[in-house]
């Protein structure tokens, strides 16, 4: 049941992080926000919560986190997806 929540929240972040970066202008990217939701979580949910001292726990460092690795990741999803079509016109 962990796992599905974690999934989730994931999804949501990565949305939110859409949301918050102003890719979302025309729809959430599921695909995006759920990758981006789950590297970010785990990156920056796993590694704000073990710097502020919480542990493995899930508290509002590890959200806080989870949400601003998702930002982070959606902002170089964006940036490479960008660089890599204007290469091509």
């Amino acid at each position: 049941m962990l796992i599905i929540a974690i999934i989730l929240f994931g999804m949501l972040a990565g949305a939110a992080a859409q949301f918050i970066v102003g890719r979302a202008s025309s729809g959430v990217d599921w695909t995006m926000a759920f990758v981006a939701g789950i590297a970010g979580s785990f990156i920056g949910g796993l590694l704000i919560s073990l710097i502020s001292g919480d542990g493995l726990d899930i508290r509002p460092s590890g959200i806080i986190g989870s949400i601003a690795g998702a930002v982070i990741v959606t902002a170089v999803w964006t940036w490479w997806r960008e660089r890599s079509t204007a290469g091509l016109g």
